[in-house]
């Protein structure tokens, strides 16, 4: 019998607003005075209205508060990175301690097999670098850029937009183990062929967790390829919580919906702990049979 010396990766995806943090964009914007209903529902619906799509709708809007004289002033991609250091305060319950615990707990109970996060969002994706709680913990993050006509020059253009189809291009990446930097040179990479058997994370050992209706195409594309994806809603809000079930839970989108807590004893936590530990299992079942 041969030895497994592969180390198995099983890969735990989120969505960063309203799944690990409060909404950060609109925090930005209440911190510089911004009405945080007229951005949302009155101008950014507007200009969806019009043919954009949601995120470069708000990204748009973003720029135009831009500049000297107006409420975000000569911002810059440091402020953003700066600004997202003030995020750490912000996780919901259960985090960061659910990170450590589900690497821990797994290095304890299986062997080579390792956990990594990553998070695909529509937010800006310096501010989520600035975090330190995502720096310690994410392996790849993906989120919207902006850029200006210097790389520490006020910002002045959109850099990459992600839209929810969008999303599901960097699910490829980090199923085909194409490292951020890599791909942010050559977008066209997450194209190249690459054997089922050779790709880093295989579908079946990603976990996907989302709120809204950006994540759909990541939670279908998940759970067709034998993976598992959750949803998350505010259960006070019953706007939320309709959509949760008509838009997630009744096109078995999605396995289940929870509000966001991360701890042992929350639903959420206690699943996605479970979701990995099963996920364990089945990849030590695939190595006895492989090596029979």
């Amino acid at each position: 019998m041969s030895q497994i010396t592969v180390t198995d990766i099983v890969a735990l995806v989120f969505d960063f607003d309203d799944t690990l943090v409060p909404d950060s964009t609109t925090k930005l914007l209440r911190d510089h005075g911004i009405d945080v209903n007229d951005f949302w529902n009155v101008k950014s619906k507007a200009l969806i209205q019009q043919g954009y799509d949601p995120p470069s709708a708000y990204l748009k809007l973003l720029i135009d508060n831009i500049g000297d004289g107006k409420p975000l002033g000569p911002l810059t991609n440091q402020q953003l990175y700066d600004f997202g250091a003030s995020l750490d305060a912000d996780f919901f319950a259960g985090l960061p301690g659910f990170f450590d615990e589900v690497k821990t707990e797994t290095q304890a109970k299986f062997r080579d097999i390792q956990v990594e996060f990553y998070i695909i969002s529509g937010g800006l994706q310096r501010i989520l670098e600035g975090s330190k709680i995502v720096q310690q913990h994410f392996s790849g993050v993906y989120g919207c850029q902006l850029a200006g006509d210097t790389e520490s020059g006020p910002l002045r253009y959109v850099r990459r937009s992600i839209t929810f189809t969008e999303k599901t291009r960097y699910l490829f990446e980090i199923n085909k183990g194409i490292k951020p930097e890599q791909s942010r040179t050559n977008p066209f990479l997450v194209n190249k062929s690459v054997a089922e058997n050779e790709r880093r994370v295989p579908f079946a050992n990603i976990i996907y967790v989302g709120d809204g209706l950006t994540d759909i195409p990541c939670f279908s594309l998940v759970q067709s390829l034998k993976g598992k994806a959750f949803g998350v809603f505010d259960p006070a809000n019953p706007e939320k919580a309709k959509r949760a079930l008509e838009e997630f839970l009744i096109p078995h989108r999605v396995v289940s919906m929870h509000s966001p807590r991360y701890s042992p004893t929350d639903e959420l936590g206690a699943l996605l702990r479970a979701a990995v530990a099963n996920r364990c299992v089945g990849i030590q079942l695939e190595r006895s049979t492989a090596v029979r």
